[in-house]
C-alpha cells in the first residue's frame, strides 16, 4: 500500500482552559476526537459545541478548525488525524462536524480501546502499523454509521451488548434490570418497543443464528452445537431452531452442508 507516513497520526491529550487550536482552512485529512473527561468545545463560525464524557466530533477534511478547553475545566481526549481515503467515511451523514454522543458504557470501553490501539501501533511503527491503525479507524468509523442511522436507548443497547457476551450462560432480566437502572418490567417493555423483540426471544435468535454457522461450517452434530451457544435443554433447542427456520436442527445441517 502506498501512504504517507505521516498521514495517520494519534495522540491522547489532558488539557486545560489555555488550550486551543485554531486553523481557519482545516486541514486536508479528516480529524476525529473521542472526549474522555472534562469538557472541551468546538466553535463553528459561532456555533458552540460543547464535548462531554463520551462525545465523538468528526470534522471533515477542509473544513475551519476552532477547538480548545473550556474555561475553567479541564479535557482529557484522544484523537486521530486519518486521509481521506476511507470508503466508510460515505456512510456517514453530510455534515462539516459531525457531533455525537455515546451512553453506553460497553461501547465506550470498545471505542477506547480502538483508540488505544491506534496510539499503539502508531507509535511502535511495525512492518504493518499502517494497516493495523486503518482496521481500528474503519471499526470507529462503522460505530458512528451505525450510531447515526439507529437511534435507540442507551439501556437497550447495553442490553443486548450484555446478551451477546454472555450468550452461552442463563439470563436473568432482574439482573439485567439492575444493571442498566430499569425495573425489569420497565426494562421488558421498554426493550420490545425498542425493538420488536423480548428479551427472551432476542437471546434465543442470537443462540439460533450461531447455531446456524455452527451447523453449517463445523462438523459439530446438533446435539453438540446445542450447548455450544447455551442451550440447555435440546428439545427447546429444536422447537427454537424450528421456530425461526422452520425445520429441525439436523434437517437443517444435512440441507445446508
Amino acid at each position: 500500500m502506498d501512504f504517507d507516513e505521516y498521514s495517520l497520526f494519534a495522540g491522547h491529550f489532558l488539557e486545560n482552559d489555555t488550550y486551543i487550536t485554531k486553523r481557519p482552512r482545516g486541514k486536508t485529512d479528516w480529524l476525529l476526537t473521542f472526549t474522555l473527561d472534562g469538557e472541551g468545545y468546538f466553535n463553528m463560525q459561532g456555533d458552540v459545541r460543547k464535548c462531554h464524557a463520551g462525545d465523538f466530533n468528526l470534522l471533515r477534511p477542509g473544513t475551519p478548525q476552532h477547538y480548545g478547553t473550556s474555561k475553567g475545566t479541564t479535557w482529557q481526549f484522544v484523537w486521530v488525524h486519518f486521509p481521506d481515503s476511507f470508503i466508510e467515511t460515505n456512510l456517514l451523514p453530510n455534515q462539516q462536524l459531525l457531533h455525537l454522543s455515546i451512553e453506553s458504557d460497553s461501547l465506550r470501553d470498545r471505542i477506547y480501546r480502538a483508540f488505544t490501539r491506534i496510539l499503539e501501533d502508531s507509535r511502535e511503527r511495525g512492518e504493518y502499523w499502517f494497516e493495523l491503525c486503518s482496521s481500528s479507524v474503519r471499526e470507529l468509523l462503522l460505530i458512528i454509521a451505525q450510531k447515526s442511522s439507529r437511534k435507540i436507548d442507551a439501556r437497550i443497547e447495553e442490553v443486548q451488548y450484555l446478551l451477546s457476551k454472555q450468550m452461552r450462560q442463563p439470563i436473568r432480566i432482574d439482573e439485567l434490570a439492575v444493571a442498566v437502572g430499569l425495573s425489569p418490567s420497565r426494562l421488558s417493555h421498554l426493550f420490545k418497543e425498542s425493538t420488536g423483540l423480548s428479551i427472551i426471544d432476542t437471546l434465543n435468535q442470537m443462540r439460533i443464528q450461531q447455531a446456524v454457522l455452527l451447523l453449517q461450517h463445523t462438523d459439530r452434530s446438533a446435539s453438540e452445537v446445542c450447548y455450544d451457544v447455551g442451550f440447555q435443554n435440546y428439545n427447546h433447542f429444536t422447537n427454537q431452531f424450528r421456530k425461526w427456520y422452520g425445520v429441525n436442527p439436523s434437517v437443517f445441517k444435512k440441507e445446508n452442508r
